[in-house]
């Protein structure tokens, strides 16, 4: 009798440190899961979670705060609804590396640290900026381009390698030729926030 108490003692032990071993071995996963995650990561995953009527803020590195909502990512960039329209623009284009800041509530927080839903990898979220802004200039889409120096308002005419030509016009007149005051080459890298002109 004595012996089966014995056995049954060991036996609760090792359980116990079986246990305990899968407890850590969990808690070291989840740690080295959440090292590896991007700020795209974060994004995309607190995007899954939103409530209809929530938003994300943003502070560029312009020191601007811009409320948005993310409809598309891309691979670093994303595009969202803006929240609290300016002039008529509704929707925006966001450089990864133009944000300062993602401003986010407690509860945001957590929910940006949950894995991402399995779902098949969208065509966008392979795509680099220059891809959404090609289309830009294939619409001939008014914009208002926010860059590390300053904005300006025009149509994206030329989308290159690292950088835009932007013929800079008024925001009420489309774009032609005598209405355009400049032309400024603007490298990718200083642009901060695209907002589109959506009406």
């Amino acid at each position: 009798m004595r012996w089966d108490e014995l056995f049954d003692d060991l036996a609760g032990q090792f359980d116990a440190g079986l246990e305990e071993e899968r407890r850590r071995a969990a808690i070291d996963e989840e740690r080295l899961r959440v090292t590896r995650l991007t700020l795209r990561d974060r994004l995309g995953a607190l995007d899954a979670y939103l409530a209809a009527d929530e938003r994300i803020g943003l502070q560029l590195h312009t020191g601007e705060r811009v409320e948005i909502r993310p409809v598309e990512f891309g691979a670093d960039w994303f595009g969202a609804d803006l929240v609290g329209v300016v002039r008529s623009y509704g929707a925006c284009i966001v450089p990864l590396a133009g944000i300062a800041a993602v401003l986010l509530t407690r509860d945001q927080i957590s929910r940006s640290l949950e894995p991402l839903p399995d779902r098949p990898g969208s065509v966008a979220g392979r795509l680099g900026l220059s891809i959404p802004l090609r289309d830009l200039a294939r619409r001939r889409a008014h914009c208002e381009i926010t860059t590390v120096t300053g904005t300006c308002y025009g149509t994206i005419d030329r989308v290159g390698r690292d950088h835009i030509d932007v013929a800079t016009h008024d925001v009420d007149v489309p774009r032609r030729q005598s209405q355009i005051s400049s032309i400024r080459l603007i490298p990718l890298s200083d642009v901060t926030l695209i907002r589109i002109q959506t009406d």
